[in-house]
């Protein structure tokens, strides 16, 4: 059985790990626009990749919760693809094989020059001064880099084969999002109409009558899918 999960920030949550957005357009108390735009960065490259170490630093105490681990647990039964609008590795780490990330990987920088070119960084270059003694240049190997993330405006790269993956899921799963951010909220519409789909999130949005939803957080609503999908 193909089983396609998309994950969002509710995923993450209970591991610890903040929310991109919150309703006051903060992200870890900085103005979302100055650390997560191309202008931000052009304006003040320091102040970006100081903001992303201090984010990687809090990944690195994080720990994958009970949901991500079970859902890793289900490859041993089924073919599992998650597709995460998180930029964390809390999947990765839990053990799932084959994980699509929309919005970028908050352990990964991309050069310049070469978008597609990325170097996974190693834990004991997270310093408060950077990647390098002058985060403004930040570089790897001679070459300046940015972060691996998409920045508002910028295109989604992954979406396109995301929704390839989704296009013949036996089941599909949204887990810990509002269903609002784009392009991410339209999948739904790419699941087979004989898929199974569900809806994880303690407070769901409003979706047709064929989704089943589960109004729990995902360390809850996580092993009440699979009870569920044990019966299908």
């Amino acid at each position: 059985m193909k089983i396609v999960v998309s994950t969002g920030a509710g995923m993450s949550a209970e591991s610890g790990i903040s929310t991109f957005r919150d309703a006051n357009g903060l992200w870890e108390n900085y103005p979302v626009m100055d650390v997560a735009s191309d202008e931000g960065f052009a304006r003040d490259p320091e102040l970006v990749h100081r903001f992303y170490n201090g984010l990687r630093t809090k990944l690195l105490e994080a720990q994958p919760n009970s949901a991500h681990i079970a859902l890793a647990e289900l490859e041993k039964h089924h073919d599992v693809h998650i597709i995460t609008q998180n930029v964390d590795d809390l999947h990765e780490r839990a053990g799932s094989s084959q994980v699509t990330h929309l919005h970028g990987e908050l352990m990964k920088v991309r050069t310049m020059r070469q978008p597609y070119k990325f170097y996974h960084l190693p834990s004991d270059q997270l310093t408060d001064e950077g990647l390098s003694t002058s985060p403004s240049t930040s570089n790897l190997n001679g070459e300046h880099v940015r972060p691996h993330i998409v920045f508002f405006g910028e295109d989604v790269p992954n979406f396109a084969p995301a929704t390839r993956i989704v296009e013949d899921a036996d089941v599909f799963v949204v887990i810990g999002t509002t269903l609002v951010v784009y392009p991410a909220a339209a999948l739904l519409q790419y699941a087979p109409r004989t898929a199974r789909v569900f809806y994880i999130d303690p407070k769901p949005a409003a979706v047709p009558s064929w989704v089943t939803v589960i109004a729990k957080p995902a360390t809850q609503g996580v092993p009440e899918f699979i009870s569920m999908l044990n019966n299908l």
